[in-house]
């Protein structure tokens, strides 16, 4: 996929996340969670031809810029969205899937100091609310939604809905679709 193809399908992800966003070029040049994102695909692949230094100052100069701190280290995938962006913090080893939204104040951190998978995975389609904090290696199962302010340790099943301090998954109640924010039929601007 063309680089330019790439930034499409963020706006239009944004777009579609966003029911603020009023057009593409908005997006485009208000947004900072987009803006870190792209910066961070930069990064990304100077930190795995192992230009180490270039990688962290590169992500430290966009921390500045957009509020939005995300390790040059972190896998992410496609159509990964943050909105308002300000406070949220990805650690090194952390894994996003496709079609993940973060809130503002969100942490993907870790919990330990040995070296090694030291912070969460967020697998396709997870969405977490404000504030919230995953903590550790763990795993959140896909389509899961995590809510404001809760803080998980433990791992979590697809579907699941995490809430409290500590959060606990509970399944969906029938009737209820948390996926609606962020699923569509296609990607276009």
């Amino acid at each position: 996929m063309s680089a330019w193809s790439r930034i499409r399908e963020d706006i239009a992800a944004a777009r579609l996340r966003d029911p603020a966003a009023r057009g593409g070029l908005e997006i485009a040049l208000l947004y900072p969670g987009l803006h870190a994102i792209w910066a961070h695909r930069a990064w990304h692949a100077l930190w795995v031809r192992g230009l180490r230094f270039p990688a962290r100052a590169g992500s430290q100069v966009t921390r500045w810029l957009t509020g939005v701190e995300i390790h040059p280290g972190a896998i992410i995938g496609r159509r990964f969205f943050i909105d308002h962006g300000m406070g949220v913090v990805i650690g090194e080893t952390a894994e996003i899937g496709d079609d993940v939204m973060l809130y503002h104040g969100v942490t993907l951190g870790g919990r330990q100091r040995d070296g090694g998978k030291r912070h969460p995975t967020l697998e396709d389609g997870v969405a977490v609310g404000a504030g919230a904090k995953i903590l550790g290696p763990i795993r959140i199962g896909a389509h899961s939604l995590v809510g404001a302010n809760a803080v998980v340790t433990k791992d979590a099943p697809a579907d699941s809905v995490l809430v409290g301090v500590p959060a606990k998954p509970r399944s969906r109640r029938a009737g209820e679709d948390t996926r609606a924010i962020l699923t569509a039929p296609e990607y276009v601007i």
